[in-house]
């Protein structure tokens, strides 16, 4: 079963994980200096926080799949859709080691795809390509480093 997957980039982490602990009546499954996460059933979803310098809001979306099996199968469609992936394996990000597939939809919006393999004692590597992920006010795009979770 998959699980979605938020990651948001907030300015003042200890206040955004009393906000979401209250709003999800959790406690984060992890927490760092600079990120937190929860692991929900109900909503299924892994809901991450972090205030590593980036401008705060969604920062990307994602599917987090339970086997590498069902990994590669997203990450087939997504290709027989015509779809570019960044693929990364056994990559280290957001404390974690995961194998990943990362793709852009139409808008922009960074969608990631991944298994996580285990555990991992430092934040890790961002994505290494820059990506378009969102407008300005008056239609330029806007460049922001990508991230990884």
């Amino acid at each position: 079963m998959k699980r979605l997957h938020i990651h948001v980039a907030v300015e003042d982490l200890a206040k955004s994980v009393s906000f979401y602990s209250t709003l999800f009546n959790a406690k984060p499954a992890v927490v760092k200096d600079d990120y937190a996460k929860w692991m929900l059933d109900d909503p299924r979803v892994n809901f991450a926080i972090s205030d590593r310098a980036r401008v705060a809001g969604v920062d990307h979306l994602g599917i987090q799949t339970e086997t590498s099996e069902e990994l590669a199968e997203l990450s087939s469609r997504l290709k027989a859709a015509g779809e570019v992936t960044r693929d990364q394996e056994a990559t280290t990000c957001c404390y974690a080691k995961s194998d990943k597939a990362w793709v852009n939809d139409p808008q922009g919006i960074r969608w990631e795809t991944f298994h996580t393999l285990g555990e991992a004692t430092t934040y890790g590597e961002d994505e290494p390509d820059v990506k378009l992920v969102a407008k300005a006010a008056c239609g330029a795009p806007v460049k922001a480093a990508a991230s990884c979770c």
